[in-house]
């Protein structure tokens, strides 16, 4: 690319791009090298960047992918488009005035730091949505972390 006339940035920006959607949570570093990428080749232009970018696209190639946050974050906005505006739960909302807290704001708010390992059992969703899963851990190590952390937490309620 970059003897093809390629912006040097344009290229650190979809490293950028691939770190995240791509490699995801299987290698959150990768997010970080790519974000120093991009600033380092914005700071030192051509053609000493070339040698940054080649350190991080070989990172980037040699880490393990998983794209389920991207695939969370296009099921959440679907479901969204499918479902439109619906109403923040009563729960969750803040009440800075009488009338709020009168209506039930923050009413039977659980506040997480509260409960043992700072996990309160809560449902965030709105009534028509409740209990939907977006995020599926991927099939890699660091995510398979993740898995356990969230079957601990659920226990059974999104079947990790």
């Amino acid at each position: 690319m970059i003897e093809g006339g390629e912006d040097v940035k344009f290229i650190a920006r979809r490293m950028l791009i691939a770190a995240s959607e791509d490699i995801g949570n299987a290698n959150p570093t990768a997010l970080i090298m790519a974000n120093n990428t991009f600033q380092a080749v914005t700071t030192i232009g051509f053609p000493e960047s070339r040698i940054i970018l080649s350190q991080c696209a070989i990172y980037l190639a040699t880490s393990p992918k998983s794209n389920a946050s991207y695939a969370a974050i296009n099921a959440a906005q679907s479901l969204v488009k499918e479902t439109g505006n619906l109403s923040v739960p009563l729960p969750i909302r803040n009440a800075p005035t009488k009338l709020m807290k009168d209506l039930g704001y923050g009413d039977n708010y659980k506040y997480a730091h509260n409960y043992e390992n700072n996990f309160a059992e809560a449902e965030f969703l709105p009534e028509e949505i409740k209990n939907t899963m977006f995020y599926t851990p991927g099939n890699n190590q660091r995510e398979q972390v993740q898995r356990e952390f969230l079957k601990k937490r659920w226990k059974n309620k999104y079947d990790y």
